[in-house]
């Protein structure tokens, strides 16, 4: 199970969370977003990919962003369409690509279809207000209905609380194609700051299975 912690801010506390080696650090570009990023990226280890969560943006300007900050992935976490996705992947040909979609108490999964062939990961986040950082869950018993082996990460109001429900969810059938945990809100201090002893202990807890 990998781990990704999104809506890194700050960079002293950028460089604590990548001490405890995630395999993805996600960072938000969107200006509505009180985790919108500004500033340098800090060197980070290779092992760890830089993911760039954008929201409807201009095609142009996301290109630009992720030369700039050299992302490994681009996180689509608005209403872009098929088309929009095939466009990203022609200016973007090595670059991974992520597409959100919101969940609450039940999902089409049939809309997901069109996007098969062209993305690398769904996301499934819980449908809130915000676009993401809601700190809520939704009901994982939705992804009974999965049908597709298109591996996903799992995101929405995941924290400490959570990690006996996620074991069980890990264990059961409709996690098959979980690829990732996508931690955010719930551990942080203030939005972008995040708990370094917090994520140590979820990633001992649920990642590595070290806590008996």
């Amino acid at each position: 199970m990998k781990l990704k912690v999104c809506g890194m801010k700050y960079p002293d506390n950028i460089l604590k969370i990548a001490e405890l080696q995630p395999d993805y650090l996600g960072f938000i570009f969107y200006e509505k977003s009180k985790r919108n990023f500004e500033g340098i990226i800090p060197e980070l280890p290779k092992s760890i990919k830089k993911v760039g969560v954008f929201v409807n943006e201009y095609i142009e300007i996301l290109v630009s962003l992720v030369e700039e900050y050299k992302l490994n992935v681009v996180q689509l976490h608005g209403d872009e369409s098929v088309e929009y996705v095939e466009k990203l992947k022609e200016y973007l040909p090595k670059v991974e690509i992520i597409k959100v979609f919101g969940i609450k108490d039940e999902f089409n999964f049939e809309i997901l279809k069109p996007y098969e062939e062209l993305v690398d990961f769904f996301l499934f986040d819980t449908k809130g207000e915000e676009r993401g950082g809601n700190g809520v869950t939704f009901n994982w018993k939705v992804l009974e209905n999965y049908k597709s082996t298109k591996p996903f990460f799992l995101s929405g109001g995941i924290g400490l609380e959570q990690a006996k429900e996620l074991m069980s969810f890990l264990r059961r059938q409709e996690s098959k194609f979980c690829y990732a945990l996508d931690v955010n809100s719930k551990f942080e201090t203030k939005p972008g700051l995040k708990s370094v002893e917090k994520i140590q202990q979820f990633k001992k807890l649920v990642i590595t299975n070290e806590v008996k």
